[in-house]
């Protein structure tokens, strides 16, 4: 029995956990209005509208990650990237990882300066829309994993830790098309010790 309606919510948008103009300079106030309130926000309407009477209906986000295909899949993906996006951000971020999560890297990688050399340069030369991860293999090794459009790493096995959104709308409006200057100003709001404790949590 499906417990959605056409007027009953699924899902709601969660709030940003910072203000609108806490990641100024390096991502602005009217773009963080733009990327939260209407796409973010407009992929979890449509993923709403598309669950009525569906047999996704009632099932967890990351259940529907999972197993949907076309515009279910496409927008219940699109909703989960962007929490887990907006969560990896901070005003007064954790600059760089320690601990078990930078053993990590530096097995991985080399070193954590090599990391973000390699991520940005995936996310720099993604063509098109998507998605650039920093994700975590079953046995711990860490990978650097390019999706288009709304791919997720969880329909490879792997668990997310951090990513870089490259749709145009999460950067145009203070970069315009200069994609690799948005990119290296992402580095600095990336709080590192919440990668370190999605990375705890593998």
């Amino acid at each position: 029995m499906h417990t959605d309606t056409a007027t009953a919510t699924r899902f709601a948008p969660r709030d940003l956990p910072y203000a609108y103009d806490a990641l100024a300079p390096h991502i602005s106030e009217e773009t963080l209005h733009y990327h939260h309130d209407k796409h973010y926000a407009g992929y979890v309407d449509k993923l709403n509208e598309l669950l009525v009477d569906s047999p996704y209906a009632g099932q967890p986000l990351e259940d529907i990650v999972l197993t949907a295909e076309g515009a279910v899949y496409n927008n219940a993906a699109q909703a989960w990237n962007h929490e887990f996006y907006f969560d990896q951000l901070s005003p007064k971020p954790q600059q760089a990882p320690q601990g078990t999560l930078l053993e990590a890297i530096d097995r991985s990688f080399g070193s954590f300066d090599e990391m973000k050399t390699q991520m940005s340069r995936a996310a720099v030369g993604l063509f098109g829309s998507g998605w650039v991860w920093l994700a975590a293999k079953p046995s711990g090794e860490l990978t650097i994993v390019s999706t288009p459009n709304a791919g997720n790493p969880l329909r490879e096995g792997l668990k997310p830790l951090m990513c870089i959104d490259v749709w145009e709308h999460a950067y145009y409006v203070d970069y315009r098309n200069r994609r690799a200057d948005a990119v290296a100003a992402l580095w600095n709001c990336i709080d590192w010790k919440t990668v370190a404790e999605r990375y705890a949590k593998k």
